[in-house]
């Protein structure tokens, strides 16, 4: 499971790379260093999504971690591969979800002036601020779903590696907590 989820972690970082990348490379060789307001709330999707997906994959692996070292003889039976895809999925469609929300709120406002970003790489801020609307709701809205949809997966990180850590300390023998936290 743990080379599963690595290996979504490593597709993600690549995807992430490629979400703003061509466009840095673009403003590097034409010296423009704008960014329509429509490409910025692409990239924004796409980064934002891939960012949030990023907290949920780090969140199953330390379960992961949780698993196989506080409960070493139930892993197999708790991280089956079934279970293993469903932590893997589910971290995709949250990022989705999360990216999507935000994204549908933040079309909605109106533009004005000549819908351009001076940057190459887009933050939802500088895109509010060229906004004509009301933005102060848009601010709300992006803390409470930064809140809801990356509070949970830290928690969970959280309370996984102080489980472990309780866990490894209580090993007896020396070399037992080496190799316990050799696999932490």
């Amino acid at each position: 499971p743990m080379y599963f989820l690595l290996g979504n972690l490593s597709y993600l970082e690549t995807c992430y790379t490629s979400a703003f990348l061509p466009r840095l490379l673009a403003s590097l060789l034409t010296g423009d260093r704008t960014i329509s307001v429509n490409g910025c709330i692409t990239q924004l999707y796409f980064s934002g999504s891939l960012a949030a997906t990023e907290c949920y994959l780090l969140a199953a692996m330390s379960y992961d971690r949780y698993l196989a070292i506080c409960k070493p003889l139930h892993y197999s039976t708790l991280m089956n591969n079934r279970f293993c895809l469903q932590l893997a999925a589910g971290s995709w469609l949250n990022g989705c979800l999360a990216s999507t929300v935000f994204i549908l709120f933040i079309s909605q406002l109106i533009f004005c002036g000549p819908n351009e970003i001076d940057h190459f790489y887009c933050d939802p801020i500088p895109l509010m601020e060229v906004s004509c609307s009301d933005i102060h709701l848009s601010i709300l809205v992006d803390f409470v779903i930064v809140s809801i949809f990356t509070l949970p997966p830290f928690l969970l990180t959280l309370t996984s590696y102080v489980f472990i850590l309780a866990s490894t300390l209580r090993i007896p023998s020396t070399t037992g907590r080496q190799k316990a936290f050799s696999t932490a």
